[in-house]
């Protein structure tokens, strides 16, 4: 059976090799939508209650307004931010917003794709960016279309055992606890997956192919997290990025 190009993120290396990371369908993405819409009219309600002794009559329905823009979109970029890409809803159906490229989600772009929301909510119930979303052959609405993101299915990803993949070496990247925090928080999940596969697919890969990519994965997560030099000095790219799997997935010691 072949795979629809609706149904996949595709990733693709300078080396021509090519990862899938399955993309949000449209009626997971609304059913997410339905469960944050629900949690904003219980904070906008709460809020109601608590200001509206407060409030002067003739002005409560512009602050009323007000406010309820004010969460709605800060309720979006908060969640998102705090959880790397999740609110409430996307938790809850395994969804994640994530880069095109697999890069680390920024603000900036957290913060476009809500703002935008309010296009895609037009004339009424997400009717424009329904069937944007619809159109897109990356399920985008307009939001994540200006924000270079796309939503993604969260799968808790398998995870073999990483003695037999990793070989069971001594990792010194694991002593530094703080530097392995930060990797962890500052590493997308899509990067972490390519990187998981590309560990997996070794052995399948072209010496020269296998090379480069390597090198490009190490260069990728050096820039997020620098080791001390005399940790990595003398490790290859790939001994570097087996490292780095170790630390993203193998749980820390308390």
């Amino acid at each position: 059976m072949t795979t629809s190009a609706f149904e996949y993120l595709q990733i693709r290396t300078p080396e021509a090799i090519e990862f899938r990371i399955p993309l949000a369908g449209p009626v997971t993405r609304m059913l997410a939508l339905f469960i944050d819409l629900c949690a904003i009219s219980v904070i906008t309600g709460t809020l109601q209650k608590v200001l509206g002794p407060f409030l002067k009559a003739d002005s409560i329905a512009g602050l009323l307004m007000l406010m309820g823009f004010v969460i709605s979109v800060g309720y979006g970029m908060a969640c998102e931010l705090w959880w790397r890409g999740q609110t409430v809803g996307k938790k809850i159906m395994r969804l994640r917003v994530v880069d095109m490229e697999g890069r680390r989600l920024e603000p900036s772009q957290i913060v476009l794709r809500n703002l935008l929301r309010f296009v895609d909510q037009l004339p009424a119930f997400y009717l424009v960016g329904g069937l944007v979303c619809l159109a897109s052959s990356k399920r985008q609405r307009l939001g994540d279309i200006a924000a270079r993101t796309v939503v993604i299915r969260h799968e808790d990803p398998f995870t073999p055992d990483l003695e037999q993949v990793l070989g069971g070496k001594y990792n010194s990247f694991l002593e530094h606890r703080r530097l392995s925090a930060k990797l962890r928080d500052r590493v997308s999940p899509a990067l972490a997956g390519v990187a998981l596969e590309a560990m997996l697919r070794r052995e399948e890969l072209e010496p020269q192919s296998r090379v480069a990519l390597f090198s490009e994965l190490a260069a990728r997560f050096r820039a997020e997290v620098e080791f001390p030099a005399e940790l990595t000095e003398q490790l290859s790219d790939e001994q570097y990025v087996r490292n780095v799997i170790e630390v993203l997935y193998r749980a820390p010691k308390a």
